[in-house]
């Protein structure tokens, strides 16, 4: 029987907006079985990202969001695998900011769509605020939920720069993800992986 499973790396680059730039790492996440995956997110080096894949076969590269360090090398990991870019609409304004308006990605993503991968199930979740197509993904028979930048240890993603919203991000978060089980593991874009129960508390929810 087809297995799917959870792999991890981690990357580092750079983040730009609003004209700053930092240091950031990236998590790295792979969700698929011996013989195909799902790559979430596109952070910094391609070569990195198919260090976690090996020799699969990548069905989709799903974007949680477009701030550059989780899309800047979509296009070149792209070219290498041969799948199509998600990504929600609303994130248009950021993805032109890193790529203009001459690269695009594949396929609109909305919140209730089902990307299947090696017999399991992400369901996107939009949680905008952090950005406003920022999407969750949730996979039960995994017993987690992939939060890009929407969801940390210890609280919401940041906002306060461009096309972000403090008060629609707590929205977001108590609306789709604190209806999620307590012990749903929460990996996220950066940092370490933390649960929803203990997010709640986190939030006084």
């Amino acid at each position: 029987m087809r297995r799917a499973r959870v792999d991890h790396g981690v990357v580092s680059g750079t983040f730009s907006l609003d004209g700053q730039t930092f240091d950031v790492d990236n998590n790295i996440w792979v969700v698929g079985d011996d013989s195909e995956c799902v790559v979430i997110d596109a952070p910094h080096d391609v070569d990195a990202i198919l260090a976690v894949v090996g020799d699969r076969r990548v069905t989709a590269i799903v974007c949680t969001h477009a701030h550059d360090d989780h899309v800047r090398v979509a296009p070149a990991l792209r070219e290498r695998t041969g799948a199509p870019i998600l990504l929600h609409p609303a994130e248009s304004p950021l993805w032109e900011l890193t790529h203009g308006t001459g690269t695009t990605w594949d396929k609109d993503l909305s919140g209730g769509d089902r990307i299947e991968v090696s017999g399991t199930t992400l369901t996107v979740l939009h949680t905008p605020g952090h950005a406003p197509g920022a999407v969750c993904l949730h996979a039960p028979d995994l017993g987690c939920v992939f939060t890009g930048d929407t969801l940390f240890q210890g609280g919401p993603g940041a906002t306060g720069r461009s096309y972000s919203d403090a008060d629609l991000i707590v929205a977001s978060i108590r609306a789709e993800l604190f209806a999620l089980p307590g012990e749903t593991i929460v990996h996220t874009g950066h940092g370490d992986d933390t649960t929803i129960e203990a997010e709640r508390g986190a939030l006084g929810a």
